[in-house]
């Protein structure tokens, strides 16, 4: 059984900014896959369903996410969940651009809050993360009000495109392709500089 986990902030001021993404990829793989809300338990609304003919659960913490870890270390722990090949993270990433993502295996947290609490709270740095890029903050602005703003536009239209993206990933994932929708989406408009990663 996979372990889908979406990262974002609840409520309706939250909807639609740049720090949601992994809760707006979550919601796309709901439509796609036809997945019933079973409601909220562990700190996280959640639903059970199949993708690519798997079981899985998909999750959007609710905790807020600076706390992300701790609703899924509960899911882990319930379901028996072997965070190294059952469990994906889907978070905005403001080191790519928008309409990038990123798919690793493993890595650090960088400076995203809600990973920093996953990686404490499973104990672990191994587990499939797919990142939405979402850009650099402008200079001059402070990254929480950056993370926490609405795109729009172009920008908008590409980060949507990336939501795309990150579901057909997860999909292909979950259906035993990791390496392939590596290759497909970590080579789809190259950063212009190397992944620290």
């Amino acid at each position: 059984m996979y372990l889908v986990a979406g990262l974002g902030n609840p409520g309706m001021r939250y909807d639609g900014t740049r720090h949601n993404m992994g809760f707006d990829t979550v919601t796309q793989l709901i439509d796609r896959y036809h997945v019933p809300l079973s409601g909220t338990a562990m700190k996280a609304l959640y639903g059970k369903g199949r993708i690519e003919g798997e079981p899985v659960i998909l999750i959007k913490p609710l905790t807020y996410m600076n706390l992300s870890g701790e609703a899924i270390q509960q899911f882990v722990h319930y379901y028996k969940i072997d965070p190294e090949s059952e469990l994906i993270v889907i978070y905005d990433d403001i080191d790519l651009e928008p309409g990038q993502i990123r798919i690793r295996q493993k890595g650090s947290a960088g400076s995203h809050n809600g990973m920093k609490s996953i990686l404490s709270c499973l104990g672990t740095n191994t587990f499939t993360r797919v990142r939405v890029g979402i850009g650099a903050k402008p200079a001059g602005w402070d990254l929480a009000d950056y993370v926490l703003s609405r795109p729009s536009g172009p920008e908008r239209e590409a980060i949507d495109s990336a939501i795309a993206d990150a579901a057909e990933a997860v999909s292909m994932i979950i259906g035993g392709n990791t390496e392939a929708a590596m290759g497909k989406f970590n080579r789809k408009n190259a950063p212009k500089q190397a992944d620290a990663e």
